[in-house]
């Protein structure tokens, strides 16, 4: 039980396959009381009740700064403390340099970048006087690598804004005794991706993978795990790259 007694606001969350909620299943097998945050109030609701007794599921948009603080009053409110942020939420677009909108820009940045921001932001004075927290913000290999499986340029920019993120608050809220860290997922089997891929190009990029398989949601909810707990308490700044050795440095 390495989350006994800790509480841990997971982001973008609601959905049955996804990373989240893996990460939201995997914390509360281990102890966490669970915050999942989604769009959809009724699918997060849904999810938590999933979970088992003790947990809690809000409707909030991580990009409006309004909500979130609203979110993060009511969690406090209900839990009194909060010890894990997850900043998940995210959205790609697989679109070409030349394609992309000002909308599109806007989209993908804002639920990326300005939501781990505004999400950080929230629970930050709490952790501050709690002297203790961890947040694990998802990045991608796809800000490591340049792109080139499904998000545009966009979506790398905006993964690589959150590595460049993480490690400026790990820098700053280290003497806090926060620790914020960001893995770097490669090619995950979820909803997401699931659609996108025929065979041809799946059998391609596996022949890539020294694993020889695509990640499962359950990696990343593990890698998570380790992040959040104190098993790696020695560690903050780092990017934890859960890619089956899709890029190595």
């Amino acid at each position: 039980m390495l989350l006994q007694g800790k509480v841990a606001i997971i982001t973008g969350a609601a959905s049955a396959r996804g990373i989240g909620r893996a990460t939201a299943s995997t914390f509360a097998q281990h102890g966490a009381r669970v915050v999942i945050l989604d769009l959809d109030a009724s699918a997060a609701r849904d999810a938590a009740a999933a979970l088992g007794e003790g947990h809690l599921g809000l409707a909030a948009n991580v990009a409006d700064e309004a909500q979130v603080q609203q979110a993060v009053a009511a969690i406090i409110e209900h839990f009194g403390r909060i010890d894990i942020l997850v900043n998940n939420a995210g959205i790609t677009q697989p679109l070409k340099t030349l394609d992309i909108r000002p909308s599109d820009y806007d989209k993908v940045l804002d639920v990326s970048l300005r939501g781990t921001l505004l999400m950080s932001q929230a629970v930050i004075p709490l952790m501050r006087q709690q002297s203790s927290g961890s947040i694990v913000c998802m990045s991608s290999v796809s800000a490591q690598r340049g792109g080139g499986i499904f998000g545009g340029p966009h979506y790398s920019a905006a993964k690589a804004g959150v590595l460049g993120l993480g490690k400026a608050m790990a820098r700053e809220l280290g003497p806090d005794n926060i620790r914020v860290n960001s893995i770097a997922p490669g090619l995950i089997h979820t909803d997401i991706t699931g659609g996108l891929m025929q065979d041809e190009r799946r059998h391609a990029i596996i022949e890539g993978i020294p694993l020889g398989r695509l990640g499962q949601a359950q990696d990343v909810a593990n890698a998570a795990l380790f992040l959040a707990s104190d098993l790696s308490a020695y560690l903050t700044g780092i990017t934890l790259d859960v890619n089956g050795g899709m890029l190595i440095h």
